[in-house]
């Protein structure tokens, strides 16, 4: 008895010992292996969530008004305008392509953020200078109502800053965010599902202040006013960032992750003509090691890729192997992963382009509208957006406590239901979305024209928050799509990808904007030809309720083709060492899982 007590005691240390420290391939501030108790989790993910919040709240106060902006002060036309604001919306969610590229091969993710936040200050403060400085202002003190040339130029200088800030900030700093929450300890792995949910929960905050608040002090005091609070708040929640260095974990740079595809795709090339394994224990592979990545389990699709991983000649392996000639069967199933993500990244673009309307047209819409909420107060047309991170929050809080802890029970699945079904969900609410604003946009032009016959002139009669179901449907979309993009792009991607990983899921955002712009002006085009153009001046004579009815058409047969692809779908298989608190499952005290 004594003696078992001793082996159970022995055994308990051994693996309170290995459970001690943090073996992903992570390092500290020092470079030296993470200890679990004074790194990572919630005490670091604290620090990177703030500033998130900072970030989303001066992208969306300036996202949210901008069109109110161009067509006010810079005096574009609405389509003009809402192009505008598509191009910027694109390029700012498409170059953190670029930023994650950048931060996975050869910076890392903390030195990018910090970078990336600088250049956006910049940004923040040029466009405080453009507002507040009397040269540089949008009028002369002549009067004219043209704007100054050099205010264009100086205003656009600055939000394509902020783009290029965002381009670093957004994919790396979520993914470093994730990459605090240990995936072989049981216990973190779970919290990382939360991480998700609480991150966009922040977002949505940011995303309410800078949409009210902000957007109140744009219409009611001065954008000048509202940009120094937007730089003033970015700059001290840059210090709280770099405040939490000491508690982070870090991921050493690893190269190029395009280089080990490229290897894949040339091996398999110059096999091409070898005949395709039966057997995957023959392909080959190194043995794992702590300062390594994750393995992959073999799969069966995109079996050509195999070919690079067959070994030709056994007496010829050796630890210097030509890698353009064998490649491992983690390179290959890395290949296939980023190869079988094409069909749901392009599948999810018209998801995109339906979000693109919350921050054009339902403003536009907005400002026809009956504004006042109380004899003394006028609510702001960009406020119309906080509506959607309502129904955000709505959608991300219902998930985490109560339909994913019921789901977990019923099925036993640690997740309660997979990536891709929560993706489709939100996919079936945008349509919803937008039928649904196309039945108000058709009352909307119906009340426009009685009291046009009427004549009245100024906003209408009818209320704002007619336009609230539409903006709450599409922020429920938003809370199971957007939070499923960012979760699947980033854990189905190869781990040295993380980075440009997130950067795809934003990439959806920027490529529905581009495609919005692309479509506004080949419906126009067409709509002419065909007698009366749907985008005219005056967005009461516009006809944006067919817009709407054509978007929630092509949503429906995007969905249809997004569900036979996710029915098909192979998800990521790891082998990987799960720390089991509580428990010896083996020589190591670790179990093995695919």
């Amino acid at each position: 008895m004594e003696l078992e007590m001793e082996r159970k005691e022995i055994g308990g240390r051994a693996e309170s010992e290995e459970d001690k420290w943090v073996h992903d391939s992570s390092v500290d501030h020092k470079g030296r292996v993470p200890l679990r108790a004074s790194t990572g989790v919630w005490k670091a993910s604290s620090f990177i969530i703030t500033i998130e919040f900072s970030e989303r709240l001066s992208y969306f106060g300036l996202a949210a008004n901008l069109i109110s902006y161009l067509t006010k002060v810079i005096h574009q036309d609405l389509k003009t305008a809402a192009k505008n604001v598509n191009y910027w919306a694109g390029v700012t969610t498409s170059m953190p392509l670029l930023g994650g590229f950048l931060a996975d091969a050869y910076t890392g993710r903390f030195t990018m953020v910090l970078f990336a936040s600088l250049v956006y200050l910049m940004g923040l403060s040029l466009l405080t200078m453009s507002q507040l400085i009397p040269s540089l202002k949008p009028f002369n003190n002549g009067g004219s109502h043209q704007p100054r040339k050099i205010h264009e130029v100086l205003f656009f200088l600055a939000l394509y800053l902020i783009s290029v800030g965002t381009g670093g900030h957004k994919p790396c700093l979520e993914s470093f965010g994730a990459d605090q929450f240990d995936d072989d300890h049981m216990e973190e792995r779970k919290e990382k599902m939360s991480y998700f949910n609480w991150w966009n929960f922040a977002l949505c905050c940011g995303l309410v202040l800078g949409v009210t608040v902000i957007a109140y002090v744009q219409d009611n005091v001065s954008w000048g006013v509202a940009s120094l609070i937007l730089t003033i708040t970015m700059a001290t929640t840059i210090i709280i960032f770099c405040m939490g260095k000491p508690c982070y974990r870090y991921r050493i740079p690893e190269g190029s992750p395009l280089t080990p595809m490229l290897q894949v795709l040339v091996a398999a090339i110059r096999k091409r003509n070898l005949p395709a394994p039966s057997n995957p224990a023959v392909l080959y592979e190194v043995a794992k090691s702590k300062s390594q990545g994750r393995l992959l389990c073999h799969t069966s699709r995109l079996r050509f890729l195999d070919k690079a991983a067959i070994i030709e000649d056994k007496e010829s392996i050796s630890i210097e192997q030509n890698p353009w000639r064998l490649t491992t069967v983690t390179m290959v199933e890395e290949t296939k992963l980023i190869l079988n993500m094409i069909p749901i990244w392009l599948t999810s673009l018209t998801f995109g382009i339906c979000m693109a309307q919350g921050s054009t047209f339902f403003i536009k819409q907005a400002t026809t509208m009956n504004l006042r909420i109380a004899d003394n107060f006028k609510l702001p047309p960009a406020s119309i957006y906080s509506l959607g991170a309502v129904g955000m929050i709505i959608s991300v809080t219902t998930c985490e406590k109560i339909i994913v802890p019921m789901l977990r029970k019923a099925t036993g699945n640690e997740r309660g239901f997979n990536i891709l079904q929560r993706i489709g969900i939100g996919m079936i609410f945008s349509i919803a979305a937008m039928s649904v604003a196309a039945l108000v946009e058709m009352k909307r032009l119906r009340a426009a024209e009685k009291e046009i016959i009427g004549g009245k002139t100024g906003p209408l009669s009818l209320s704002v928050f007619w336009l609230a179901p539409q903006a709450i449907i599409l922020g429920i979309a938003d809370g199971f799509t957007l939070v499923g993009l960012q979760e699947y792009f980033y854990d189905q991607v190869p781990d040295s990808m993380r980075s440009l990983g997130i950067s795809f899921y934003l990439s959806v955002i920027g490529g529905g904007n581009f495609l919005s712009s692309f479509l506004i002006t080949l419906v126009d085009h067409v709509t002419k030809k065909l007698g009366r153009s749907w985008f005219v001046e005056d967005v009461n004579r516009c006809r944006l309720d067919n817009f709407y009815w054509l978007l929630a058409a092509m949503s429906g047969l995007n969905l249809c083709v997004y569900v036979m692809l996710a029915m098909k779908y192979t998800y990521k298989e790891v082998q990987q060492r799960v720390i089991v608190a509580g428990c010896n499952k083996g020589d190591d005290g670790v179990e093995l899982m695919a």
